[in-house]
């Protein structure tokens, strides 16, 4: 999953017309064409299997075996349903249990994980097919993918740790892991993304590096970074893997970015003169273009780290002006909080302009940067009872509304900035408007909410005189496959349950869903014999 957040999405969704469910006016007749053929392959092949089946009737017999499986079932015994149901509410009992710890364990469910992965490309749910670059369609599928980002909920944190020099001192400390597995099989997808492509078997490195990206156990990780370097010294993705995992400090990971933004420029002009040559180069260059740009963004956030705030600054203005296509990685958020460290709040306010529009996609970086500095202009002299007996300045009414703003978008986040709930390190991954972002903002923007005299006083005011009650933090729904195995396992016990109880009812209810029930004395057709001995050797009741 790539980074979330962006503002040209939104941008190019603001540009363009509300698209119209199952058509697009753009397209021109063929790719309608194509479009509506897809869109019914599921309905066709349908069809041309009834059709084979009905043409094939009299070959395969199916008449006769269908007669012979209605003798079958018309001779099923009761005990054969209690075997049958027993069976069936066991299987998915079991089924239902495995899926609740995974899902308890993972975040997922694990048959939706699986039909999603190995059955939806059987489905026709991928594109294959590349478009030349500058062509309509091109422009299109970037559209539809702006638009996917700015509807998704979990996106990575742009001012993430560092695994080695910031994340793992807390497990030496505590001796606990700071990171969920869900949270870093997340990352492990970004990193699958952003730093490979369908040419990696070209440089035998890049092989190494995308089995290691696949890795779970961090020292296979780290030792495969060291082969990838052994076969190409000049690997920028092994440097990278070594600085955010290896690396025990922020020197550290600062260095080996150096030699990883050292290889990345050289393998990035390398891609840029073979872009043209065929769609392979141009996804070659796509993924080296992302390592430069995640090597520079690290290393902004070393010399942040490291207090040369003013090298960080300008590391990412130029960055941003570099690569504006990839503004979905959110790199103005830590430029804002650069900035908000240097006391730059006219740059800031210049940041905010530009990124904060309503069309765009919202965080409470944008949100509660935006009601800091107007509670900065008023927050020093502001006095609960003095407003209260004057009434709110202009001032004051613009710093209290884009309070009630910040808040409307994460009512999590001043119960972590008034220190009325602890502060934990943050995730690598935030649910928007969510607990993990309101916990990752405060952690890096605290800080700048204390520089401010009455700043906070002024946001507790605001919150607990307008928002008495914090919605609760937003539980993930149980998957739906959970509900149905819990329900067959429910309703299979139960007729299980009904069948032994009461076989004579369940027979005739069976006959009649069957569609083979017939008025007819159950001693005739041998039912009553069966009832007889179910009740006497499974019920202990006397058959007399």
């Amino acid at each position: 999953m790539a980074d979330g957040g962006g503002s040209g999405e939104a941008a190019a969704a603001r540009a363009s017309p509300a698209p119209v469910p199952g058509l697009n006016p753009t397209l021109g007749w063929r790719e309608r064409l194509r479009a509506g053929l897809a869109g019914t392959r599921a309905s066709v092949w349908l069809v041309a299997g009834l059709g084979l089946l009905y043409a094939l009737r009299i070959p395969l017999r199916l008449c006769e075996n269908l007669a012979a499986v209605t003798v079958f079932l018309n001779s099923l015994t009761p005990k054969f349903y209690v075997a049958l149901t027993g069976t069936s509410s066991l299987i998915s009992g079991l089924i239902f249990v495995f899926e609740w710890w995974y899902f308890h364990k993972h975040g997922t469910s694990f048959i939706e994980q699986v039909s999603v992965s190995h059955l939806q490309p059987l489905m026709g749910g991928t594109e294959s097919s590349i478009s030349e670059p500058g062509s309509p369609s091109r422009n299109r599928e970037s559209e539809t993918s702006r638009q996917n980002l700015s509807e998704c909920k979990v996106w990575r944190n742009p001012l993430n740790l560092f695994r080695g020099a910031e994340y793992r001192r807390y497990t030496w400390v505590t001796g606990k892991e700071p990171l969920t597995y869900y949270d870093m099989n997340l990352s492990a997808q970004d990193h699958q993304t952003f730093f490979t492509c369908d040419t990696d078997f070209l440089r035998p490195s890049d092989t190494v590096m995308q089995k290691a990206w696949r890795e779970r156990n961090p020292p296979a990780r780290i030792k495969a970074a060291y082969q990838a370097l052994e076969l190409n010294n000049d690997c920028a993705t092994a440097y990278v893997l070594l600085a955010e995992e290896e690396a025990t400090t922020i020197v550290d990971a600062e260095k080996l970015f150096k030699q990883a933004l050292k290889a990345g420029e050289t393998i990035y002009r390398q891609s840029q003169q073979c872009q043209h040559q065929s769609p392979q180069h141009e996804a070659q260059l796509r993924r080296d273009t992302n390592v430069l740009v995640y090597i520079k963004r690290r290393l902004a956030m070393c010399a942040r780290k490291l207090g040369r705030i003013r090298e960080a600054v300008k590391i990412m203005r130029d960055l941003m002006k570099e690569f504006p296509p990839l503004t979905m990685l959110n790199i103005h958020e830590n430029l804002l909080e650069s900035l908000l460290e240097l006391q730059a709040y006219a740059d800031v306010q210049a940041v905010l302009a530009k990124y904060d529009d309503i069309s765009l996609p919202k965080s409470a970086a944008i949100c509660y940067t935006a009601a800091l500095l107007k509670t900065r202009t008023v927050s020093e002299k502001f006095s609960p009872e003095t407003a209260s007996r004057r009434g709110l300045s202009t001032a004051e009414i613009n710093a209290v509304e884009a309070i009630h703003r910040a808040v409307e978008f994460n009512p999590h986040v001043p119960k972590y900035l008034l220190e009325m709930k602890s502060l934990i390190l943050p995730p690598e991954h935030i649910l928007k408007r969510g607990d993990s972002e309101a916990i990752a903002y405060a952690f890096f923007h605290l800080q700048h909410w204390k520089r401010i005299e009455g700043a906070l006083n002024l946001l507790q005011c605001t919150w607990e005189g307008t928002f008495h009650h914090v919605s609760v933090y937003p539980k993930k729904e149980l998957p739906l496959f959970i509900h149905f195995t819990a329900g067959f396992c429910s309703s299979t016990a139960m007729i299980a349950i009904l069948t032994h109880q009461f076989p004579e009812i369940m027979g005739f209810f069976a006959k009649a869903v069957l569609g083979l029930w017939r008025p007819q004395p159950w001693a005739s057709s041998g039912f009553e014999e069966n009832t007889q001995d179910l009740k006497s050797e499974d019920l202990g009741l006397s058959s007399g």
